[in-house]
């Protein structure tokens, strides 16, 4: 149908007070009603990726808000977008797509400003079912929030006062008179894509945005002048949600500070958080994700026996990984285990992939104990290229597109160079190297044609910076993980993936028992081996707390980062006194 790239898509016009309003609706009618509402300049067609993946499961609403898209605008313009009438036209829609179930209302942005709106008064009480908001407060929360600040002031209220003002600045600027209008249907509505594409990272595929931009973001300057001078020096003392919540919070968005909503328990006592390291315009950029969620939510409130999302006070993390899709080698024991832990007790979906395939199967069945949404194990020998291409065809096909990879499986070998024979340095650089290198190219390929963004965490060492006459092979095998570490992020800084190289230092894990130490016989190995994993378990660096720091990592988009107090030390020292550390590099550990 012209207009929109919504396959199977249907039309129909709806009046309310003399508008008529485009609607359009996806998926089987009979099942519970996603209504979405987008936000400013946008259209209907700013949810198009996020419609088409809730449509196998739901029945999806999309509209354009008055005079936007398809929809006719109001005579005159001046006064004829107030949440008031915003609110008629919501009731029409739901009262002619779903007469008699209440719908579950999506918005973002000023979608989401007038679904708070729709949410918290009296006369829509019983035709919404749930609210998930993105990048869009309450105009009443917000005027409390500012008056709360202002009243009592402290330095913090106040420079988070400073903070949201800046970020807000383009306001004042719409409730200029004329100039608004001349910049849209000028220069301004012709370089928006470009603009988008560039700061927000939104890809440009031909149906969004729309040609109606300049004509939208024309008219929905009203949005602003009828209601947020009004509404945020009179708030509404009563405006407490009478529905389930679910808050989507892009952590990196140019226009709301996540300190908005600081309070908002006080106003939705029903809530659910989530954040999402991204910029604003999250439909466009994460719809995977936010379909995830908006599934899940709704699901919970539909369905008696779907497991309900919820907030889990024990985890740092809780509101971050909630649904994405975490893969990590090496799980079996050690940090891959731990690792593969944090992230299900941070309620990602996790594979854990390993060369010992009863292991990994241990692993993902604990993680689903601790909280996985769900968790699989996969045996695989990450130096082997087909099987590690075969790996990567089965999860997108099976569990969908990796979020997080970290590629963890390593192996330890010690020993002079002389000693160590062409063969040790193969198996070395197999695992420890090309492991990491067949990790990042099959699923690093995949995240980048998705195009929604990611997270690679590579498990490099203290030792790819800490020289030593024992350890030549798994150093320089670590230090080659590093520097591609360092060029992988500067390639794919662009797409939105992040790249963090992980420098443990003397953790206590299980790779001192399986270690090979070159130029010894059996027994000598064996011995070396035990009095390794002796001195490794007196340091007793738990494998949890890189787990940690690999969590940390993903959130921050770290670089390098060393974890352990030797590491720390070691780096500093590798980059402000390089010759006291090739000066201890010549001593030889006894073992």
């Amino acid at each position: 149908m012209s207009g929109t790239a919504l396959e199977g898509a249907r039309e129909r016009r709806v009046r309310t007070g003399g508008i008529e309003l485009c609607v359009v609706e996806l998926g089987d009618p009979d099942r519970p009603t996603v209504l979405l509402v987008h936000g400013y300049p946008d259209s209907k067609e700013v949810w198009s990726e996020v419609a088409e993946r809730l449509a196998a499961r739901f029945h999806v609403v999309l509209y354009d808000v008055r005079g936007h898209g398809r929809s006719s605008a109001p005579v005159p313009l001046r006064g004829g977008f107030t949440l008031e009438k915003l609110t008629d036209d919501f009731l029409a829609v739901a009262d002619a797509v779903s007469p008699d179930r209440p719908v579950h209302l999506v918005g973002h942005d000023w979608g989401s400003v007038q679904g708070w709106e729709f949410a918290t008064v009296a006369r829509t009480e019983g035709r919404i079912a749930s609210f998930t908001s993105m990048s869009g407060p309450s105009l009443d929360h917000f005027g409390h929030w500012i008056k709360r600040r202002m009243t009592r002031p402290t330095p913090r209220r106040a420079a988070q006062l400073l903070n949201q003002g800046a970020k807000s600045w383009y306001v004042g600027m719409l409730h200029t008179p004329v100039l608004p209008e001349l910049a849209w249907r000028g220069p301004l509505g012709k370089r928006w894509p470009k603009i988008l594409a560039r700061l927000e990272e939104v890809p440009a595929d031909g149906t969004y945005p729309t040609a109606s931009l300049a004509s939208d973001a024309a008219h929905g300057a009203w949005l602003y002048r009828d209601n947020v001078r009004p509404r945020l020096r009179r708030p509404r003392a009563d405006a407490y949600a009478h529905v389930p919540v679910q808050l989507i919070t892009p952590t990196g968005d140019a226009f709301l500070s996540e300190r908005l909503y600081d309070d908002l328990e006080r106003w939705a006592p029903d809530l659910v958080r989530r954040t999402l390291p991204a910029k604003h315009w999250i439909p466009r950029t994460r719809p995977d994700q936010v379909a995830a969620w908006i599934g899940e939510f709704v699901a919970a409130r539909e369905e008696p026996t779907a497991k309900a999302p919820e907030q889990k006070a024990p985890g740092k993390y809780a509101d971050r990984f909630s649904g994405q899709l975490v893969l990590v080698t090496g799980a079996a024991s050690g940090i891959g285990q731990a690792t593969a832990f944090a992230f299900a007790e941070a309620g990602a979906r996790v594979v854990a992939v390993d060369r010992d395939g009863e292991g990994a199967a241990r692993t993902a069945e604990m993680a689903r104990l601790v909280g996985a949404a769900d968790a699989w194990g996969e045996c695989v020998d990450v130096s082997d290229e087909q099987a590690m291409e075969k790996l990567a065809a089965k999860v997108a096909a099976e569990y969908g597109i990796v979020d997080v990879l970290v590629n963890n499986a390593g192996i330890g070998l010690s020993g002079s160079f002389l000693d160590t024979s062409a063969e040790d340095w193969k198996k070395v650089l197999d695992v420890n190297l090309w492991g990491v290198i067949h990790g990042c190219r099959v699923f690093g390929r995949q995240m980048a044609e998705r195009g929604q963004g990611g997270h690679i965490v590579n498990t490099a060492s203290a030792a790819a910076y800490l020289p030593s006459r024992t350890l030549p092979a798994y150093s320089t095998s670590k230090a080659a993980v590093l520097m591609l570490s360092e060029c992988l992020r500067a390639e794919l800084a662009s797409r939105s993936i992040g790249v963090s190289a992980i420098c443990p230092g003397i953790v206590n894990t299980n790779i001192t028992a399986t270690s090979r130490f070159a130029g010894v016989d059996a027994a000598e190995e064996k011995r070396r081996q035990e009095r390794s994993s002796r001195l490794y378990g007196l340091r007793n660096f738990p494998p949890e707390k890189v787990a940690d720091a690999v969590l940390l990592a993903v959130v921050k988009n770290q670089a390098v980062v060393p974890v352990t107090p030797e590491s720390k030390g070691a780096l500093w020292m590798s980059r402000f006194m390089p010759n006291t550390l090739r000066r201890i590099a010549r001593l030889e550990p006894r073992l």
